[in-house]
């Protein structure tokens, strides 16, 4: 067996397992790296393993003279450019398609459903009330999900999690997934996105990012949602036009928002984002 040279860009939580069986491919050498270290050390190596840290865009792949693997453990592969690693004869081997697999994965699903109860209960908010020596619970009175509709926007296998959830918690479930032909039992089949959209009094977005989805939900998508209602996305930030969500939260026509992504995280990182700006100073957005 040929042995390789191996960049394992993000190591923690292998097991030793799963480490061993690295190891005896060839050498393994770890990051974390920067990405103008990677530029510097890329050309070295026939296999990098990534998930998100990085952007195997172009520009690496074009220092990546002996790459012949890349290795990601996702579902999403934005972060690789996929069309020109496959001109270069790199093959890229991820979680996409290994549904049977996945499904054993709650990971995201559950996340999605903490951060639909942090937000509709206000828990973070009361959380650092009392921690400012403060106790005033009328301040923070929270939101039933029960009664209230669930809108499920892509119904592929987070989707499906959080469907259950929210049948779980007595909510009336419904999704649109044009892609999706059977069906899951107990949740309502909207036959486009403005049904859905017109009848979520909770949405919680699920697609992958493609062509199709990027700025999927723009300002004329989010006035259809009802008054009050509340958005959670745990799927791509480019599925969703940050700027009009930025004003519908503002203005009050959405009541609040729970992100685990936004826009161009990688890039140019939190700090710069007006999201993360605004925040700081509003409890009714979280981000995670």
């Amino acid at each position: 067996m040929p042995r390789f040279h191996i960049l394992n860009l993000e190591p923690d939580n292998y097991s030793a397992e799963a480490s061993a069986i690295l190891q005896s491919l060839g050498r393994v050498d770890s990051g974390p790296l920067t990405r103008r270290e990677l530029l510097e050390r890329i050309g070295d190596y026939e296999i990098i393993i990534v998930r998100l840290a990085h952007q195997v865009d172009r520009e690496m792949l074009d220092r990546a003279e002996r790459l012949k693997a890349i290795l990601t453990a996702t579902t999403g592969l934005d972060h690789i450019d996929m069309a020109y690693a496959e001109s270069k004869n790199i093959t890229v081997l991820s979680l996409r398609g290994e549904t049977e697999f996945l499904r054993s994965i709650p990971a995201t699903a559950e996340h999605t459903w903490a951060l639909l109860l942090a937000l509709v209960r206000r828990i973070p908010a009361a959380f650092q009330s009392v921690l400012a020596g403060e106790w005033e619970r009328d301040r923070f009175k929270g939101h039933d999900l029960a009664g209230k509709t669930l809108g499920i926007l892509g119904l592929g296998r987070i989707g499906e999690m959080v469907a259950r959830y929210g049948q779980a918690f007595g909510m009336r479930v419904i999704a649109y997934d044009p892609n999706r032909r059977d069906w899951l039992p107990g949740v309502e089949r909207a036959g486009d996105m403005e049904t859905l959209l017109r009848q979520s009094q909770v949405l919680c977005v699920h697609v992958p990012l493609n062509e199709e989805t990027t700025n999927l939900l723009g300002a004329a998508e989010l006035a259809q949602l009802p008054p009050g209602a509340v958005l959670v996305n745990t799927a791509r930030g480019q599925v969703l036009d940050e700027s009009a969500l930025l004003n519908a939260l503002e203005s009050g026509r959405l009541a609040g928002a729970a992100l685990d992504v936004i826009c161009d995280e990688r890039a140019k990182g939190p700090n710069r984002s007006p999201l993360v700006q605004y925040a700081r100073t509003h409890d009714n957005l979280l981000i995670t």
